[in-house]
């Protein structure tokens, strides 16, 4: 798709026009591709001669206040440039929507490989390994990172991160429910009680998995990570928890390891993980029954909100009903740490 010709919702010459006057060194026309794979806000690769660039930009369309934040996609990449957090170069953000009607920003593209399959196929087994600790390394940097002295001090509430998570998804469950879930229920009861009593902040990234990390086209070692929708200030821990869902999850609930010989695939088990991130992380806390309660039970809502939509016949994918029946088997497996 070149530019002067209408891209999916706007022009790419008024958008050419832009990039030209605001980044050096841009020449020729632009090619235009977007990326497939995304819920949420369109991305694009922006090609031209001699440069390539990354464009996110919202959805056409009215939207709720705070959904779709571009601006704060922009503003976490942008302050977490230098901190050791591996992030793609943040160019410009526009929220001038005569542009191409939404506000939207710009990266450098970085080149990588993207797997969306943890057992990272086609790896050999070595540097599976490595790409692990990578893993770590780069969710240790983040939480890391000094939020305040890189600017992002208002970038969320700080402190009792886990209390409010608990009360937004208890309050989900409520409004998206398709069915009875015991299991549900007594989390809903059983894990405002049994929040930890540490209050460390960081920023968090809010959906830290192999799926959204880019790693170098031939070293074993994290280039970028991706996909800063969800991204606040929260508790580092409910990062690590996420992530470690892969491993008490099977193959068929959402892509998980569990039952996996991880021997045989270079893959560390959970916690040899949880030590190779310990080691680098600066915070001291470690996961506990809850923590991994409560990521199962945020799933288990996030999969109930996709079957209520499919329900509903709306749903943004075609297999949105089967992925809501993993509403019942992850908050299943959440009720197993009560």
């Amino acid at each position: 798709m070149s530019g002067g010709v209408a891209a999916p919702g706007f022009d790419v010459g008024a958008l050419d026009a832009h990039l030209k006057r605001a980044v050096d060194g841009l020449d020729g026309t632009p090619l235009l591709q977007q990326i497939s794979g995304g819920q949420s806000n369109p991305t694009f690769f922006v090609t031209y001669p001699g440069r390539s660039l990354v464009l996110r930009k919202q959805p056409p369309g009215e939207l709720l206040p705070s959904a779709h934040a571009v601006d704060r996609e922009y503003r976490v990449i942008r302050a977490l440039a230098g901190t050791g957090v591996p992030v793609p170069p943040a160019l410009l953000f526009c929220d001038d929507r005569a542009v191409i009607g939404t506000p939207f920003y710009v990266m450098d593209k970085v080149e990588g490989r993207v797997f969306h399959d943890c057992t990272l196929p086609g790896v050999p087994p070595a540097e599976r390994a490595a790409m692990y600790a990578s893993m770590a390394q780069a969710l240790a940097a983040l939480h890391n990172a000094d939020f305040a002295a890189i600017g992002l001090g208002d970038y969320g509430k700080p402190g009792n991160y886990f209390g409010r998570q608990i009360a937004r998804w208890s309050r989900q469950w409520a409004l998206s429910r398709t069915r009875e879930d015991a299991n549900i229920e007594r989390l809903v009861q059983w894990l405002p009680q049994h929040v930890p009593a540490d209050d460390t902040t960081s920023v968090v990234h809010g959906d830290f998995r192999i799926g959204n990390l880019m790693f170098h086209p031939a070293r074993p070692e994290v280039v970028a990570v991706l996909d800063w929708e969800l991204s606040t200030l929260g508790h580092p821990l409910a990062d690590l928890a996420h992530v470690a869902m892969a491993w008490v999850s099977k193959p068929a609930e959402y892509g998980g390891i569990e039952g996996l010989d991880l021997d045989a695939l270079g893959i560390p088990s959970l916690p040899a993980f949880e030590a190779a991130y310990a080691a680098q992380a600066r915070h001291g806390q470690g996961l506990t029954p809850f923590h991994m309660a409560f990521a199962l039970f945020r799933w288990a809502v996030i999969f109930e909100g996709i079957a209520a939509r499919a329900a509903a016949g709306n749903a943004a994918s075609d297999d949105a009903a089967a992925t809501g029946r993993l509403s019942e088997a992850f908050a299943a497996r959440a009720a197993t740490y009560i």
